[in-house]
């Protein structure tokens, strides 16, 4: 029976891998995967990781001293694992869609709570306070919503979008094609957008996205969304974007420095990140801490395809959910062996 080690396991990712993997031996960690953690895998055959788990190489390197041959992930991002330094050491799969829905729908909860106040309604009336003053929103019908990424959970969002009566424009580096979404230039979108929602991975390309430039080329009163990657928006510029009234409101599910802090219990400690603390305090912001995914639906369908991985893996079947430096879509078709549906390696 082959050994596989969960790591930033949570009781929710137990119940449906406990009830599906039955076929492996599974040791879960509280720890997230990194180079220190990594020594706890000798004799495991593979390890099980998430999205805020480091895996660089350092960790790669001990993995594969230690016999580990597989890096699961159970999640659809992996800017988190160094790519290249695992090309033919690890194998890397993933789940690439365990359901555009849940994350669609969290973002449109956000935008929904940001922009008609539900936070602070709330607090109000749990307190007995019945005044609506402060509590004014704006129409989501007719307003215009750019969506930057249109994969499954962009094309997901844009669908709820259009229940709204919302006008959709969309920009990706890679158009859907068929999807019948009106594309334009990234400054096109930023220049006319009411609502403006990441859905795009993160990569060196997209990093920072949303900085102080995308920012001076909105419209006042924009509302921002985040349920992709934190480092996508560069916070501080958010920050000023909000103070000068260009951000009218802010739905952010992730942060780019939550790695050591989201999925855990911090409010006995003094958190020393001064932005994460400035964009909690204000009332226009919302922030979930990286929960868009959890849905019990999501989470079987995580469990079932990360199961899938591990037995194709095993067996020696091809890796469809496989990925390394050479898959980016870029290079796919030239270098990428998944065209001839072989392994990566």
């Amino acid at each position: 029976m082959k050994k596989i080690a969960f790591f930033d396991t949570k009781p929710y990712d137990r119940t449906w891998f406990d009830a599906l993997g039955t076929n492996y031996e599974i040791t879960y960690f509280e720890e997230k995967l990194n180079h220190h953690t990594a020594k706890f895998t000798d004799g495991f055959d593979a390890v099980c990781a998430f999205v805020n788990d480091r895996v660089n190489a350092l960790a790669i390197e001990r993995l594969y001293n230690n016999g580990v041959r597989l890096i699961a992930m159970r999640c659809a991002g992996y800017s988190n694992v160094d790519v290249k330094a695992a090309f033919e050491k690890l194998h890397i799969v993933r789940v690439p869609a365990y359901s555009p829905h849940a994350v669609a729908e969290h973002t449109m909860g956000l935008l929904l709570t940001v922009n008609r106040r539900l936070h602070k309604a709330y607090n109000r009336t749990r307190e007995f306070n019945f005044s609506i003053v402060g509590l004014t929103g704006t129409d989501l019908y007719g307003k215009t919503v750019g969506v930057i990424g249109t994969g499954k959970i962009g094309r997901a969002f844009v669908d709820i979008c259009r229940g709204f009566g919302m006008r959709v424009l969309a920009y990706d580096k890679f158009p859907a094609k068929d999807s019948g979404l009106e594309y334009v230039p990234l400054e096109t979108l930023l220049r006319e957008s009411d609502v403006i929602s990441l859905h795009c991975p993160l990569t060196p390309d997209s990093h920072h996205i949303l900085g102080r430039d995308a920012f001076s080329k909105m419209k006042k009163g924009v509302f921002i969304l985040n349920t992709s990657r934190g480092a996508l928006i560069d916070s501080e510029a958010l920050l000023d974007a909000l103070n000068s009234g260009i951000v009218r409101g802010a739905g952010l599910d992730v942060y780019e420095e939550e790695a050591n802090l989201f999925y855990e219990d911090r409010s006995d400690t003094m958190i020393q990140d001064d932005t994460l603390a400035l964009l909690v305090s204000r009332p226009n912001v919302i922030l979930t801490s990286h929960q868009a995914f959890l849905t019990e639906e999501a989470l079987h369908n995580i469990a079932e395809e990360t199961i899938k991985n591990l037995d194709a893996f095993f067996s020696g079947a091809p890796l469809e959910n496989e990925i390394c430096y050479l898959c980016d879509r870029e290079k796919a078709g030239k270098d990428c062996r998944k065209t001839r549906k072989s392994r990566c390696f």
